[in-house]
């Protein structure tokens, strides 16, 4: 490659493993400070947020 040039796909697939990295190191973090139980009572309260969710059906009109 000519000197002065950019490779976009290079640049762009470190950025990507970067951005992956950071996020690895993100949850790693989560998982070694954050309790099982309060992950549990995250899950809870996310599955209870769904559940209260009305349906997301989208009908045609000519029906």
């Amino acid at each position: 490659m000519e000197e002065g040039k950019v490779n976009n796909s290079q640049t762009s697939d470190n950025k990507q493993v970067d951005s992956e990295k950071s996020h690895v190191e993100s949850t790693s973090k989560f998982i070694q400070e954050t309790s099982l139980d309060k992950m549990h009572e995250i899950a809870e309260a996310a599955r209870m947020k769904k559940l209260m969710e009305p349906p997301k059906w989208i009908l045609p009109d000519d029906i």
